[in-house]
Parts: structure tokens; C-alpha cells; sequence
């Protein structure tokens, strides 16, 4: 029993660097995914987005874009798609951040900060620049459609859905369209 603990003890002594990398190289690789699904943009926003009163890709429109490209699926026939939205999602625009200060650098006596959002001028308007956008998570899918009927479309669908939504299949339910 000692010679199995030695010899786990030894290969530990030997290969605890190498596991501690390995670990904290896994780390890093998930890090990103934790907080949920971002994307770094500095594009000019148009329309009600840059006014700010959107999300872009809102839970309304994905279901009109899944309608569409379902009903364009083989089999699908007639679909109407409800999606159950878990967080809206949310947009972290552009500051430009002034900074003044009067005394020492280390213990200012006062100071004062203002802020205002970038705004660009385009030919189309004043868009706002977005330096971080977290997407809509969605809860849960409900497609109704024609070819719910069959097993191979409901697999198709259901696919598509969670592909596009980024849900696991057990959270789309796919029935058939009443007759």
C-alpha cells in the first residue's frame, strides 16, 4: 500500500506543474463563456437602435426570421414560432470621459469626471458607437407547424431552432398545425 502512495507521489512530484497549466489553460478557454454571449462592436447603429430604444435583434424579430426560414424548410409547411426570452440582452455604448483633479496626485483635494456617449456622424445621422453587446438568452421555443406531424421535420425544426438560438433541443417543443 506504501509503494502505491509513493508511486502516486512521485508522479504527482513529477507532473504538478504540467496540471496546473493544463488547469489554468482550461480556465482561460472558458472564461469568455461564463458571463454569456458577447460580441465586440464599434459600428455605427442605425435607425431606433441608435436612438437606443432597441436591442437589434429583439426576441419579435427572431421569431419573424425563424418563421421564414422554417417555412422555407422542406416538409414545414405553415409554422408560427413563440419564443420565451430569459434575459434581454443589453448594449454598453461609447464614453468619452473627461477627468480633472486639483492637488496632489495620490489624494486629490477634489475632482471632478464627465462623461458623454460617442456619437459618429454619418451620412445617415448620428449612430452611437457599441463597444460590447450581450444577445437575448432564450428560455425556451414552441414551433407549430404542418409537418409537426413527422418525426423527421420535428428533428429538422428542432435543429434549426437550436442552432439559431443557441437552446438545447430538450427546451424546443415542436407540434403540428390544428387542421
Amino acid at each position: 500500500m506504501k509503494e502505491k502512495t509513493k508511486g502516486a507521489q512521485t508522479l504527482w512530484d513529477r507532473y504538478k506543474y504540467a496540471a496546473l497549466v493544463a488547469l489554468i489553460g482550461a480556465g482561460l478557454l472558458l472564461w469568455p463563456t461564463l458571463g454569456g454571449r458577447e460580441e465586440i462592436s464599434s459600428r455605427q447603429e442605425s435607425g431606433s437602435e441608435a436612438s437606443g430604444s432597441g436591442s437589434g435583434r429583439d426576441a419579435e424579430t427572431v421569431q419573424r426570421e425563424l418563421e421564414e426560414i422554417l417555412g422555407a424548410m422542406s416538409g414545414v409547411g405553415q409554422v408560427k414560432v413563440m419564443l420565451t426570452v430569459d434575459s434581454d440582452g443589453e448594449r454598453q455604448l461609447a464614453q468619452d470621459t473627461q477627468l480633472s483633479y486639483s492637488g496632489d496626485t495620490a489624494a486629490p483635494e477634489d475632482y471632478s469626471r464627465k462623461s458623454e456617449t460617442v456619437l459618429l456622424d454619418g451620412s445617415s445621422g448620428d449612430g452611437t458607437v457599441v463597444v460590447r453587446r450581450t444577445y437575448p438568452t432564450y428560455r425556451g421555443a414552441l414551433v407549430v407547424c404542418q409537418g409537426g406531424g413527422s418525426a423527421e421535420v420535428r428533428l429538422a425544426v428542432t435543429e434549426a431552432v437550436a442552432a439559431l438560438t443557441g437552446l438545447p433541443a430538450d427546451r424546443v417543443a415542436v407540434a403540428k398545425w390544428q387542421s
